[in-house]
């Protein structure tokens, strides 16, 4: 038995041509549905199935570039929010890439000196420790002695 859909809903899609035009997962939408992501873009039809408007597809693109810079869904959900008070949110998204960027530049000097030491470890590296020191380790090139 098919839904009959009114005219009016007729102009929405169901989340499997979503899904198709997208090329993300209907669980991957429903998620983003669930999480408030999608709002303004999606309704319920009388039967209960998902209906999105055709400018899912720009919230969509969106979400997708701005996960690809980083940016949690958290972080999106607030940007979107922004934008559905009637805002701009260049200003939210800015700050959000600020604060990525710095983050990153944290990542980039620990991993430094993650990288220095492994180069120290492994230039000091004994392919057969003293007895001594494999009785007392799992691992004597990589635990310093007590």
């Amino acid at each position: 038995m098919s839904t009959v859909i009114p005219v009016a809903e007729s102009k929405f899609l169901k989340i499997g041509e979503v899904a198709t035009e997208s090329s993300l997962s209907v669980k991957t939408i429903r998620y983003y549905e669930e999480l408030g992501l999608l709002t303004p873009s999606v309704k319920r039809a009388k039967s209960g199935y998902r209906l999105f408007h055709w400018s899912v597809f720009n919230r969509l693109a969106f979400i997708k570039r701005a996960q690809s810079l980083g940016l949690s869904l958290s972080e999106i959900q607030e940007i979107l929010a922004v934008h559905d008070a009637g805002h701009l949110p260049c200003g939210v998204v800015k700050q959000c890439l600020l604060e990525k960027l710095e983050a990153i530049t944290k990542q980039i000097e620990a991993l430094k000196i993650l990288k220095s030491e492994l180069q120290g470890i492994l230039s000091g590296w004994q392919e057969v420790p003293s007895k001594e020191r494999i009785a007392q380790t799992i691992c004597p090139n990589i635990q310093s002695e007590s």
